[in-house]
């Protein structure tokens, strides 16, 4: 595993900015959407603005303990039903990602939010519910949400999403939207060589630091993500995906290989680091659309091992 240096880098300077701002004038509002891609530090930022929050009122006490590991009795946290089954665990639960496309918050669990908001808060001022992507609100869970807006009360709500047009304009509309741009290449690169320790990090002639950044799509956690996968990845497998699989048979065992060897979210990155890789190396569109198209499918984990050979083998018919 790759060492991290210091783990303050997903914080924004701008976001954090005004949101001490907020802290210190304590001018809050009913409603925060934190938006912003995947892996930008929405979570990270979200927990140490609760933290603040709850110092105010309660400044000897351990908060930051209490939040990681979910104890706080004035936290509530709201997370797709995959995450559920976890929450238990403590701070495993606050480093769970979503894999797939099937998760949903209902409205079981946001009625949950009334109860947790009509008891006395017991440590704080205010009652803080942290909502994790909330694009996944059904419908129904959706609306529920929206009368607890309007409704007066001694809570805080806090809704994380990278996908702000997926939910409700009333509920946009009642909420100060906080934005989280995604990182530079720079700044991805600043993090790589100062924050990391790369000293066992599997680079070579195959892949460069700038295709690690640029896959990355500025998220420092997916830039974390794919260090950590890249370096478990084989040398056998590595050794045939530097560049587009210019033999058929190569394509049947190296698909076979992966589809066997690694999991999905696995072949993923897998996917989109070569297809950095190959589009330095080739400049090919149709190339890097038909390897779009195959982390689509792997996405909804149809035939892994078809779709893998059958992306190479279009890939490699293209080149004849």
């Amino acid at each position: 595993m790759i060492k991290v240096k210091k783990n303050d880098f997903f914080m924004n300077e701008e976001v954090n900015a005004f949101l001490n701002k907020i802290i210190k004038n304590k001018s809050f509002t009913n409603g925060y959407i934190f938006n912003g891609a995947e892996g930008v530090g929405k979570k990270q930022t979200a927990l140490q603005f609760i933290k603040e929050i709850f110092k105010q009122s309660s400044p000897s006490e351990n908060v930051e303990e209490k939040i990681i590991n979910n104890n706080h009795p004035d936290f509530l946290i709201i997370a797709p039903d995959s995450l559920q089954a976890t929450k238990s665990s403590g701070s495993s639960a606050l480093e769970e990602t979503i894999k797939s496309g099937s998760e949903i918050i209902k409205i079981a669990q946001i009625r949950n939010i009334k109860t947790f908001l009509s008891q006395t808060s017991i440590n704080s001022e205010k009652k803080v519910v942290l909502i994790i992507d909330a694009h996944f609100l059904n419908e129904a869970a959706s609306n529920c949400l929206l009368k607890t807006l309007e409704e007066p009360s001694n809570g805080i709500f806090i809704l994380l999403t990278s996908k702000l047009n997926l939910l409700l304009d009333t509920i946009i509309s009642r909420c100060q939207i906080v934005r989280f741009p995604s990182f530079s290449s720079k700044q991805l690169n600043s993090i790589l060589q100062e924050y990391l320790d790369t000293s066992k990090l599997n680079i070579n002639a195959k892949i460069q630091f700038e295709d690690l950044i640029n896959s990355a799509n500025g998220s420092p956690n997916q830039l974390l993500k794919n260090i950590e996968i890249w370096n478990d990845f084989s040398d056998e497998i590595i050794s045939k995906l530097d560049s587009p699989i210019k033999n058929s048979l190569e394509i049947l065992e190296i698909s076979k290989l992966v589809s066997e060897k690694l999991e999905i979210f696995q072949q993923i990155c897998l996917v989109n680091l070569i297809q950095t890789i190959w589009w330095r190396k080739t400049k090919n569109i149709g190339l890097v659309k038909k390897l779009e198209k195959l982390k689509h499918l792997l996405r909804k984990n149809i035939q892994p091992r078809l779709a893998l050979e059958i992306t190479f083998l279009k890939i490699l018919m293209e080149d004849l």
